[in-house]
């Protein structure tokens, strides 16, 4: 058995907790192997941490990953993959594929730019139409993978700058059809031009703006880490959080987590109105409660 270990390059990004949180804990603001894998289900989510992990700081013992072991992109369920190979340039933020009823995809956000990824990622989900932004801070990979597949590339025009030559710009703070069974929801907060993809009334890829909190176990907005206004992100969250449903919130940074749709309703609504009670305050990493 490896002698599996977290180096020093770890930025506390949580994923590896994310797939493997029995394998992983947090100690002084990084992750830490709590134990060894026991059994070969373990090793698979051991496996998918480190392969997700964007520093490459998960590391089994002296060997190198095996990359026959790689197991992204990976299904979340039916609909949607989850990419791994989180990238450096989006602070290791989760990127996803979305399938859609014509046999095409969706990719939102990236995950770290290769071509061999790129194609391994259409072949598992389909061709990819469409590279969906949420913010500027998951834009780095964007243009690379839209030219790659020939897909329209989208990002709001409060975040432009990150992407002045995308294809399809959001504007204002109305609901736009990216296609169909498919929404962009203006939430600016997070960032000016923060948004969030909303997919058959199942999914809600929420970006940086809400996540699912392992601490909390409950739907939570990074007021730790709000760029722009965190009053803004309050006021984008009464705004839309009537229009939203869905069972599945898929965030960039943060945990994901499925529940019954009008329990997610409940939690969102909640979540709202706790948000219109928080004020500003110093960005810090340290008070992440992921």
């Amino acid at each position: 058995m490896d002698d599996w270990y977290v180096d020093d390059r770890c930025t506390n990004c949580d994923v590896a907790r994310q797939f493997a949180p029995e394998l992983f804990e947090e100690v002084d603001h990084r992750s830490k192997v709590l134990r060894q894998p026991e059994n070969e289900e373990e090793a698979r989510r051991l496996h998918a941490a480190a392969f997700a992990c964007h520093t490459r700081s998960i590391r089994p013992g002296s060997r190198k990953l095996d990359p026959v072991l790689d197991p992204f992109p990976m299904a979340l369920d039916d609909g949607v993959l989850i990419c791994g190979h989180n990238s450096t340039h989006t602070a290791g933020a989760n990127a996803y594929l979305l399938r859609r009823p014509s046999g095409t995809s969706m990719m939102i956000d990236t995950p770290r730019w290769n071509p061999g990824l790129a194609d391994r990622y259409a072949t598992a989900a389909g061709p990819v139409t469409d590279v969906l932004l949420t913010h500027r801070d998951h834009a780095a990979h964007g243009r690379r993978y839209a030219d790659h597949y020939g897909a329209r590339l989208w990002i709001h025009e409060g975040d432009l700058e990150a992407a002045p030559d995308a294809d399809r710009v959001v504007r204002g703070l109305d609901p736009v059809e990216v296609g169909e069974g498919v929404t962009v929801h203006p939430l600016p907060g997070h960032t000016e031009g923060s948004v969030l993809y909303l997919a058959d009334d199942r999914y809600c890829f929420s970006g940086d703006s809400f996540h699912w909190s392992r601490t909390t176990r409950d739907l939570e907005v990074v007021d730790a880490v709000t760029w722009y206004s965190i009053e803004e992100q309050a006021a984008s969250l009464a705004r839309t959080a009537g229009k939203l449903r869905f069972e599945w919130v898929l965030p960039g940074h943060g945990d994901r987590k499925r529940l019954d749709a009008d329990e997610m309703s409940r939690r969102l609504h909640a979540l709202t109105e706790r948000a219109a009670l928080l004020r500003p305050r110093p960005v810090d990493f340290t008070a992440v409660r992921w």
